[in-house]
């Protein structure tokens, strides 16, 4: 009960941070891909952060751009651990590891069909005091059409302040796409960035932040993720 009591506050305290998302776009009058709706949306700016759920469990939310380019955020759902990141390109825990956490953020257009995103896998030791050891890999995904067209990865990198002896270790990992096929033959249209910063802590918890940057983007579009 004590920690069904505990789960329930660090959600709450991530679904009041998911109120402040922020969010800004312009409406783009000059249509260039199918969406089924005729409103496109210009630099769609959007943040939030989700808590870090008990072992076995995932904590995942669902942001769709709505009518007016601006966000509709769904409710942050804890699950059991299953669905896209089970099957992201996430590396194995180290064996010395106490803990271990792994986030996700993926951009989806109306068809539900992914369109890009990045995964982060962190491990990190604690002595209660401080991490004593921690290490972050990401990796990234991207849709891809044929004739060697549709989403490419342009850059990607990562960052830690600190991978040991510190009272938190704050990891960042960002990927940036382009789109160049059947929507946009020029590839000047569309670009995705996703950046998430995972910190872990010295008390063996942690929490995911995550930032996603849309060059255009269709009412309808939605942006997926999650840590577990």
């Amino acid at each position: 009960m004590r920690n069904r009591i505990a789960l329930t506050a660090a959600l709450t305290t991530g679904l009041l941070a998911l109120t402040a998302v922020s969010a800004t776009a312009a409406p783009n009058e000059s249509r260039t891909g199918a969406s089924g709706d005729a409103r496109a949306c210009a630099d769609v700016k959007l943040s939030g952060a989700l808590p870090v759920p008990p072992a076995g469990m995932a904590v995942r939310q669902n942001v769709s751009i709505g009518p007016d380019c601006t966000p509709v955020l769904g409710p942050a759902r804890l699950v059991p651990k299953a669905g896209p990141v089970a099957n992201a390109q996430a590396a194995p825990a180290a064996a010395a590891a106490d803990r271990q956490v792994r986030s996700w953020s993926e951009m989806y257009d109306c068809c539900n069909i992914r369109m890009t995103g990045l995964y982060t896998t962190s491990d990190w030791s604690s002595d209660g005091t401080v991490v004593t050891t921690s290490s972050t890999d990401a990796t990234q995904q991207w849709n891809r059409e044929p004739w060697n067209a549709g989403w490419s990865l342009k850059s990607s990198g990562k960052s830690a302040d600190c991978v040991a002896n510190c009272a938190v270790s704050t990891n960042v990992a960002e990927a940036s796409f382009t789109y160049k096929g059947i929507f946009d033959p020029t590839g000047n249209v569309y670009a995705n960035t996703h950046r998430t910063t995972v910190a872990l802590k010295a008390d063996g918890t942690a929490s995911c932040e995550f930032e996603v940057d849309l060059k255009n983007t269709f009412i309808g579009w939605n942006w997926q993720r999650g840590c577990e």
